[in-house]
């Protein structure tokens, strides 16, 4: 990876370089595109603006010699040698007259409808026009001739178009005798005009088919039709100018459509302006700027370049004159050649050498005391996962705790055997065991204040070694306490100081699995002049001599990734120095590990100062047996609502002996529905079962029996939060804690039973 790096490590002059070239690059496209883009407009805005007044002087010349056929021919029927002829109607007379008018007019056909649509004669100039398809064609404007109505007609005949007039013939009485039908052709010369008039090249189309053309290449007749189809689609006809190649040549194209009154034809036009030489003139502009703009770049490159080795030279020898003093020679110093910014560097950077030269050793001294004072990390809050889980399995045990307590109670009073009462005595003292652990779990989970009081570390020892009696033990290692009784006790956290000795203990134990299939841990407390002293000490592999200076370092840690944070030590560090003491370590490789942890002695009036006096710690009472009086509670009825059938054969066992009526429910639903169909004297309701908890037992109670609501009983084997405590506080309730005796709990009844 370094080698990587060190392959696409650029120098200061590639570095100003790339992104000058790159910049001025970047520039020339943005340009040349830029100029490409404004001459692509300009063109597209003049070819139509010259397209659409193409196509306006094309729409006026047509409109302009159709009037010019319908004027010239509009009195020619009114004539005194023609309306003659008219009126007789007369074949032969009649196209001799047509022929003579085809001569002097200059139409290409000419014929002769009666009022009955009977053309009677014709004549017309080329004989390949089909007169019967030019009389069908021009039917529509013979019939409004007929009618009386001028009319002028754009038609296609075979591959030809015509200009059609039809003018209404009247007799000398001016009744309408018949319409006299003129045709001319729009053809190559037509085309021609209209190219000179509108400054553009024509294509007339019909039915898509190219009729007249002024396109110099005729090989490209064919692609006219799909051009006009492909203008005619893309907008309403006038057509905007489109792009359209043509051969080699490109044009601008406008597409139109000649008037028609069956307007059942395609008949229109293209109009095509050529912009093949301002094409070129651009692209001879594009290379005129990119040449140009090469140049540029190259020339301002060479002058960045030579700027760049003129303004990095001082640099270089900033450079070296670093790295000596990188390597500790003070003495070198950087030659200031110049008074500006690199002259002004060169000086801070000498007196900067100087300064650097006069505090080497206070920093010295200063890394010497960071060394000696490592960072103190103090866990400011568990994982609230750890708490809940612990608390769960507090509330499974405490159930069975509390059916395997009563029952032993229970069976000591039925059996008299000596050895029956011993055995029992050895379950209710194991039960008690359990008890104790289970709190000695919930004490370390639970959440609390920092707060110092007076507490012995023998205890503190003993309940760290109970609480990690099982991993010891299922990893067959032994762990041995010799505590001094006369340790006095010391100014301190409970729970901080608890915490560092669980964990050096649970490290040994890592550390002994890691290295033998056994092993032993021995703790040890003694005085040590003013201090209290705890030793551990184990017979695992030692701590190699390179590490014993950085074990209580944050993050060190010799164990695999994933398996260790190197923050525990470091914590146990951090609590034992704020508390005023000391915690060190003495190895050697394979003969084991000894931390010792001195915490002061303080006298006794600064004791008493400190904290108030400590509440004598009642210790656990042995069971008293008492004896049976069977009418203790002679006509009460009680009702005991829990989800652990156990503990209901218990209670109803405890309660039965002593003349107690008892009833029992397995949920709340059940417990409401034995109230609405009996009277109890005395209610005794778990805390937390599924459906309807023991508050929400209450509050339907209350609504409906308030006497006994206030008579009620609440167990519970579940931490109590403080939530619940508000609660119970409030309602002024009892609440039981499972595992409880049944001395506790005939006590409970008996006060809950007194209230008036």
């Amino acid at each position: 990876m370094e080698k990587l790096r060190l392959r696409f490590q650029m120098s200061f002059s590639t570095k100003v370089l790339l992104p000058v070239v790159s910049i001025m690059g970047l520039l020339l496209a943005i340009t040349v595109w830029n100029v490409n883009r404004r001459l692509n407009q300009q063109f597209q805005t003049e070819a139509a603006r010259s397209l659409a007044t193409a196509d306006a002087v094309f729409r006026n010349s047509q409109k302009i010699r159709r009037n010019n056929l319908l004027l010239r021919y509009r009195n020619l029927p009114n004539e005194p040698r023609y309306k003659a002829v008219f009126q007789q109607a007369d074949p032969p007379t009649l196209k001799d007259l047509l022929q003579d008018l085809l001569g002097e007019q200059g139409v290409d056909v000419i014929f002769f409808t009666t009022q009955q649509a009977e053309m009677l004669a014709n004549a017309k100039r080329d004989l390949l026009i089909p007169m019967n398809e030019f009389e069908a064609t021009s039917a529509l404007s013979t019939r409004r001739a007929l009618a009386g109505d001028e009319q002028v007609d754009t038609i296609r005949v075979g591959e030809r178009l015509f200009d059609v007039v039809s003018i209404p013939v009247f007799g000398t009485s001016g009744n309408l005798i018949g319409a006299l039908t003129f045709g001319s052709e729009i053809g190559e010369t037509a085309a021609q005009e209209f190219s000179l008039l509108t400054h553009s090249q024509i294509v007339l189309l019909a039915n898509g088919r190219v009729i007249a053309s002024t396109v110099p290449n005729p090989e490209s007749h064919q692609d006219f039709s799909a051009v006009f189809s492909h203008c005619s689609a893309m907008t309403n006809l006038p057509a905007a100018p489109n792009n359209v190649l043509l051969g080699e040549e490109h044009y601008y194209c406008s597409a139109g459509k000649f008037p028609s009154l069956g307007g059942d034809e395609p008949l229109g036009y293209l109009l095509l302006s050529s912009y093949e030489q301002s094409l070129g003139a651009l692209r001879k502009t594009q290379q005129t700027l990119l040449v140009i703009s090469v140049i540029a770049i190259l020339i301002g490159t060479g002058i960045v370049w030579v700027l760049v080795r003129k303004v990095t030279q001082p640099l270089r020898g900033l450079r070296d004159t670093a790295e000596a003093v990188g390597r500790g020679d003070f003495s070198r110093r950087v030659k200031v050649a110049s008074r500006d910014e690199c002259g002004e560097l060169a000086e801070v950077f000498n007196r900067m050498t100087e300064n650097l030269k006069s505090s080497r050793e206070q920093l010295e001294m200063t890394v010497e005391t960071l060394k000696t004072t490592q960072a103190q990390l103090i866990q400011s809050e568990k994982l609230s996962g750890i708490g809940e889980f612990v608390a769960g399995v507090a509330h499974e045990l405490n159930n069975p705790l509390t059916s395997v307590m009563g029952f032993s109670e229970l069976l000591k009073r039925a059996d008299k055997d000596p050895q029956h009462q011993r055995y029992l005595e050895m379950i209710h003292k194991s039960s008690l065991r359990c008890q104790k652990i289970v709190q000695s779990l919930l004490s370390f989970a639970r959440r609390h204040q920092p707060e110092r009081k007076l507490s012995n570390l023998n205890e503190l020892v003993e309940a760290a070694v109970e609480i990690l009696n099982y991993q010891m033990r299922t990893s067959n290692i032994e762990v041995t306490t010799r505590l001094d009784p006369n340790l006095p006790r010391v100014l301190v956290d409970p729970h901080q100081v608890q915490q560092v000795f669980l964990n050096i203990i649970n490290n040994a134990r890592q550390a002994i699995e890691a290295h033998r299939p056994n092993g032993s841990v021995k703790i040890s407390s003694e005085f040590a002049g003013q201090n209290a002293r705890v030793i551990f000490q184990d017979n695992g592999p030692g701590i190699a001599e390179e590490n014993l200076s950085k074990v209580f370092d944050p993050f060190f840690t010799t164990k695999e990734v994933g398996k260790g944070t190197g923050l525990g030590l470091s914590l146990c560090y951090g609590i034992i120095r704020e508390h005023g003491g000391t915690i060190t370590v003495r190895s050697k490789p394979g003969q084991g590990a000894q931390f010792v942890v001195e915490l002061p002695l303080v006298a006794l009036e600064e004791t008493q100062a400190a904290t108030p006096p400590e509440k004598a710690v009642e210790k656990p009472a042995e069971p008293v047996v008492r004896a049976v009086n069977g009418r203790e509670g002679k006509g009460k009825k009680v009702l005991v609502i829990d989800d652990e059938e156990a503990i209901l054969q218990m209670v109803r066992e405890a309660l039965s002996e002593h003349g107690y009526e008892v009833d029992v429910a397995r949920d709340g639903e059940s417990a409401l529905q034995r109230l609405r169909q009996k009277p109890y004297d005395l209610a005794l309701c778990d805390w937390k079962m599924p459906g309807l908890n023991g508050q929400q037992v209450y509050e339907r109670i209350r609504a409906s029996n308030p006497t006994l609501s206030d008579r009620m009983i609440f167990i519970t084997g579940d931490v109590i939060n403080d939530k619940t405590q508000k609660f119970l506080e409030e309602r002024k309730k009892v609440c039981l804690s499972k595992p409880f005796s049944l001395t506790e709990f005939r006590d409970a009844i008996g006060k809950a039973l007194a209230i008036a």
